[in-house]
């Protein structure tokens, strides 16, 4: 985006009224909403565990509105399963459902979760000076294709603070130098510590440290491009050009203590040519980055994510 596209929407942001309500996720709205919940179940794969918990939501008196499972193997691999489901007064009756599930959980082995819909999850979007992937985010939210609430914007640069504040969300910048790296992960944490779920990192361009990750262990995004072969170090692009490359991308994934290593979320891949000059795949790859990564944000705020080592099942 250039500065003038960036000072025009802007504009057009500070147009709108303030606190201008933001849409709901279609089909999640109202009484359907209060009342609905999400159920993640991974454990070792055996006869009876889909029998289990159906009865014990229908014993509940729950009506299952959607329900996905796979297994790795039949014989001694994992089962995964996602189930959305309905039930009166579910405010009310969650805390009991969950002690009663115990007793399933522990006769299967099960690590499991329930995720009501009314409580929206909370982000964190970190950021450098690259715009493409925070402004999808930004766009997406405030269409309501994002079921989740954007908390703050955190960066380690100035550049985009008047375009966030235009969207009512508060703006965070943090410097981070060499000398300054451990005081500015204590603040960025002191910030997110209790009041965010999950932290995207939406082409933020420092490596976080293990204090920074443990916290948010699974529940921390990032996005980064991915050629065949790989090109690491500095301009990727450039050094793909050279090679003449064929095929660039985008990889979302979890972030671990190895660098880019952790569990897969989304990928993507778009064919390229001699014809495309330096310029033209930078273009090419931050459309596709922008794309995977909401696409990952998405199906982890609704639930879709399972994750088993260093693997993902994603119910999509």
């Amino acid at each position: 985006m250039t500065d003038k596209q960036t000072e025009q929407r802007i504009g057009e942001q500070k147009e709108q009224k303030q606190g201008q309500h933001i849409k709901p996720h279609p089909g999640y709205s109202g009484q359907a909403r209060e009342n609905r919940a999400r159920m993640l179940i991974s454990c070792p794969d055996g006869p009876g565990i889909v029998a289990a918990v159906s009865r014990f939501l229908y014993e509940h008196g729950a009506n299952i509105v959607q329900s996905d499972q796979y297994t790795m193997d039949p014989e001694g691999g994992m089962f995964f399963m996602r189930i959305e489901f309905d039930l009166d007064q579910l405010p009310e009756r969650v805390s009991s459902m969950e002690e009663d599930f115990e007793d399933v959980a522990r006769k299967f082995q099960m690590n499991w979760s329930i995720h009501p819909l009314s409580q929206r999850k909370k982000l964190a979007i970190f950021v450098s000076k690259e715009d493409h992937c925070l402004v999808e985010l930004l766009w997406q939210w405030q269409a309501g294709d994002l079921d989740a609430d954007i908390s703050m914007v955190v960066s380690n640069h100035p550049d985009m603070g008047d375009y966030v504040r235009s969207f009512g969300i508060p703006y965070h910048h943090i410097p981070v130098t060499p000398e300054t790296k451990n005081e500015a992960e204590q603040r960025q944490l002191e910030l997110v510590n209790g009041k965010v779920d999950v932290i995207v990192l939406a082409r933020y361009m420092q490596i976080l440290s293990p204090a920074l990750i443990q916290p948010y262990r699974n529940r921390l995004i990032n996005i980064h491009h991915s050629f065949l072969p790989a090109f690491v170090g500095g301009k990727p692009y450039a050094q793909a050009y050279d090679r003449g490359v064929k095929i660039i991308g985008a990889t979302a994934h979890y972030v671990t203590e190895e660098l880019d290593g952790g569990p897969i979320i989304e990928q993507d891949v778009q064919r390229v040519s001699h014809r495309d000059n330096v310029a033209e795949l930078k273009r090419i790859g931050r459309t596709i980055e922008r794309v995977v990564l909401a696409r990952a944000v998405k199906w982890h705020i609704e639930d879709r994510i399972l994750v088993h080592q260093n693997k993902t099942v994603v119910f999509n």
